[in-house]
């Protein structure tokens, strides 16, 4: 094994556990307004997006993440036309999300010019072309303050930020005070879907923490899991938030319908199969969910660690 510290990045999973990826090539290091931002080229993972020393996608597995972040969410909706997106730098959320021609407007707010435009250049397949898509309105402001500011009802709202770190640009994109934000922008058939962590055995706090949130705002609030994040190191964790539905009722049969019936295509990961097994959650996270009670507040927000 190469020991040259400079042929490694080191991705600190928690202060117990890093992980180490071979660099083939670093294409871009820098610091933008909000956030440390690197583009690097792994032996494993192919092109990274790299923010405060934490891997944010790769071209080997983002397909993973971004279908399950987005699609369970459009699909269980009857019909999406309107969409809002906080954070997504990379596009491919909107890129997702844009899949479904039902869909008329997609809002994306990142507060984060710079790591757009290194997404862009570096990153194109993300988004292929969802920039330029008529559909696309694109902000950089702060999602918390458009929401609150704007009279504008969506069906479907994804939350697509980086983990909450303190002095970070995302923490208060987390708490139960943005959630009713976010609630109370939603249609009457409107869905909120939430990235919100590891959900592995060892790092369930965030996972558990935003459902609790979310279920402090929300009626119905169905986490998922079940979902391998290879280049983040273990299973990943998302929330759906609703009035009226409920993804996990939803058959393989149901899913599979919707997906042709809307035409969706090139699809690697999310299916009908896939959603009832998301769904499906294994007992260790159950009981985590049962036994775990933080809310995350404006007064007191979690950091995952510190920048």
């Amino acid at each position: 094994m190469d020991t040259d510290p400079d042929k490694w990045l080191r991705d600190s999973v928690n202060e117990n556990f890093v992980q180490l990826h071979r660099l083939e090539e670093v294409l871009y290091t820098g610091q933008t307004k909000y956030q440390s931002a690197q583009i690097v080229r792994s032996g494993s993972f192919g092109i990274c997006l790299v923010l405060d020393g934490k891997i944010q996608s790769s071209e080997a597995d983002e397909f993973i993440y971004h279908e399950a972040m987005v699609q369970p969410a459009m699909i269980t909706h009857p019909g999406p036309e309107t969409v809002f997106i906080a954070g997504g730098g990379e596009g491919a959320t909107l890129r997702e999300a844009l899949s479904h021609k039902t869909v008329k407007r997609a809002v994306m707010v990142d507060i984060d010019e710079e790591v757009i435009a290194l997404s862009k250049r570096y990153l194109p397949n993300h988004s292929r072309g969802a920039f330029e898509d008529s559909r696309t309105e694109l902000y950089h402001v702060d999602a918390r303050d458009y929401l609150t500011k704007s009279k504008d009802k969506y069906d479907i709202i994804i939350i697509d930020l980086p983990d909450p770190i303190e002095e970070g640009p995302a923490y208060l994109l987390y708490t139960r005070e943005f959630y009713q934000i976010a609630c109370d922008s939603l249609t009457d058939n409107g869905m909120v879907a939430v990235q919100a962590g590891s959900a592995s055995l060892t790092e369930l706090l965030n996972f558990t923490a935003v459902n609790n949130t979310l279920k402090s705002v929300f009626p119905i609030v169905t986490p998922y899991n079940n979902i391998d994040m290879p280049c983040f190191g273990g299973p990943w964790g998302f929330c759906l938030a609703s009035r009226k539905h409920d993804p996990a009722l939803l058959s393989p049969n149901e899913v599979d319908n919707r997906i042709e019936a809307r035409s969706i295509t090139g699809l690697k990961f999310y299916d009908g199969l896939t959603h009832q097994g998301m769904f499906s959650q294994p007992m260790y996270i159950r009981d985590a969910m049962a036994n775990q009670h933080r809310i995350i507040t404006d007064k007191d927000p979690l950091y995952l660690y510190t920048a």
